[in-house]
């Protein structure tokens, strides 16, 4: 929810929670639950602000629904007139596709990952919670002028730029070589049989601009990085290129980590 408020130009300042718990459930786990919801918020900078804790047969395991409110000195456009035309303009990917998903993997499914990687690539495909928060980039890319921004979630990076071209109103062109995917997402779908550009991504978001050099050059002047990985434009077509080989994208179906 944090990263819904940032994508749309705001701020978040803090969060409402709604927890609903199994019958057998411990108060040791609640309160387990409720310090790591406190660590996350202090690692945002936002407040949990209140919310309701209840318990009910009909659920197996912890339903957590979070809703975040920000602020905003500047409302952030949906898109600009100036993005009308035929003008293609930048798309820019910060940090990396599958962050979320491989590292819910990585702690769930450790086991089966040590019988065949190292200890220290389960370990940094765990660690990769420390990324998910994309507060930071979309401040700069607000900055910057970017005319439009999605964070990536459900669906991986492909569910996104449906969703992106959906907001916009417009097609795009990306190039798949140029989206960026860490080592450990690549080896943990691959484990897993998954499809890393359609796997949980939290973390990343998708920014549209005029000036993709200027924006990836502003982003990794703050430690982050990204990379241009394709454009829009007015038409309606939705295109990702591997090489010579051109795909259409269509709807995006299930995330790929509801498979496990």
């Amino acid at each position: 929810p944090a990263n819904n408020v940032a994508a749309g130009g705001g701020r978040p300042v803090s969060v409402m929670l709604s927890v609903t718990l199994p019958v057998e459930t411990e108060e040791a786990q609640l309160r387990e639950l409720m310090g790591e919801a406190e660590r996350c918020c202090m690692e945002l900078g936002v407040q949990i602000a209140g919310g309701h804790t209840e318990v009910s047969s009909y659920v197996r395991c912890p339903v957590i629904t979070a809703t975040a409110i920000g602020d905003t000195e500047k409302q952030m456009p949906v898109i600009y007139r100036e993005m009308e035309g035929s003008h293609k303009f930048d798309i820019v990917m910060s940090k990396w596709i599958g962050l979320e998903g491989t590292c819910i993997l990585a702690g769930e499914k450790e086991k089966e990952l040590l019988t065949r990687y190292p200890v220290r690539l389960v370990s940094e495909a765990k660690a990769q919670e420390k990324f998910l928060s994309v507060a930071l980039e979309a401040e700069i890319a607000l900055k910057q002028g970017a005319y439009v921004m999605h964070d990536l979630r459900y669906g991986g990076v492909f569910g996104a730029l449906w969703e992106l071209s959906q907001k916009a109103g417009m097609g795009f062109c990306v190039d798949l070589k140029k989206i960026p995917v860490r080592q450990e997402t690549i080896e943990v779908c691959e484990f897993f049989g998954l499809n890393p550009y359609e796997l949980l991504s939290g973390g990343a978001l998708l920014m549209v601009t005029a000036d993709g050099a200027g924006l990836t050059g502003a982003l990794a002047e703050a430690g982050i990085f990204s990379a241009v990985i394709g454009s829009m434009d007015s038409g309606n077509d939705k295109i990702v290129r591997n090489g010579e080989e051109i795909r259409y994208l269509g709807r995006p179906g299930q995330d790929e980590i509801l498979k496990m």
